[in-house]
């Protein structure tokens, strides 16, 4: 009972939380109108999502769609229809216990430029890029929703936490939601720096720094992660 119990109020948490970071994302900007999907994996199995032509600005703890581990909805609204592409990310990268995905726009803007690297769409600019992000993966583009952008995720073998979809958006995974939001965060972010510096020949981290990041703070680098 005890246990039940512990579960339920852990869930009703992670409720609120999903709609705590997604307010917080959506006020600053980081993904406009319904745009933009929020999931977390329950320890009991399963896994709750955003619904679709939701918000994240104005999400409701109790309308959230509860999904089983096949992804059928179970309880709430109507999920997302970007639960293929959540569900790809939970099957090839077994520490996901989360994963964001929004419209932010430099992120959209760096996945349209004709000279990104599809196994490092950003160079190591930024100790906290590589810390929290690792290197990211650009996958064309696909319509929204359609099950094939799945399989493109899982052509990445679980090796990224983080991947731009080309003309669409960012989805980040992270051991916690926490984890998630902040690395989403923090590619926006560094996409937004690489775009201001486009042109102008600016230093990156060297292969010494990103290998000292690599042994001091343990980041995995998919191989050929940073080519630049």
């Amino acid at each position: 009972m005890t246990a039940m119990r512990t579960e339920n109020s852990n869930e009703t948490r992670l409720r609120e939380d999903i709609c705590r970071f997604g307010r917080s994302l959506f006020e600053r900007g980081l993904t406009p109108g319904s745009s933009g999907n929020i999931s977390v994996r329950l320890d009991r199995g399963g896994w709750l999502v955003t619904p679709t032509n939701a918000s994240l600005g104005f999400l409701d703890p109790a309308k959230l769609s509860r999904l089983d581990d096949q992804g059928r909805l179970v309880s709430g609204d109507a999920p997302t229809k970007e639960v293929p592409l959540h569900n790809a990310l939970y099957d090839t990268r077994g520490s996901a216990r989360a994963i964001v995905h929004l419209h932010s726009t430099h992120s959209v803007a760096l996945s349209m430029l004709p000279e990104i690297d599809p196994r490092a769409a950003l160079p190591p600019m930024t100790a906290y890029y590589l810390m929290k992000c690792g290197a990211t993966a650009l996958v064309p583009y696909y319509r929204p929703g359609d099950p094939a952008v799945a399989d493109a995720i899982k052509g990445l073998a679980g090796k990224y936490s983080s991947v731009l979809l080309a003309n669409h958006g960012p989805v980040v995974a992270g051991d916690t939601l926490e984890a998630a939001v902040f690395a989403t965060e923090e590619l926006e972010e560094t996409a937004k720096l690489y775009l201001l510096l486009r042109g102008m020949n600016p230093r990156y981290l060297s292969p010494e720094q990103v290998t000292d990041l690599v042994k001091v703070f343990g980041v995995a680098l998919p191989e050929h992660g940073h080519g630049h």
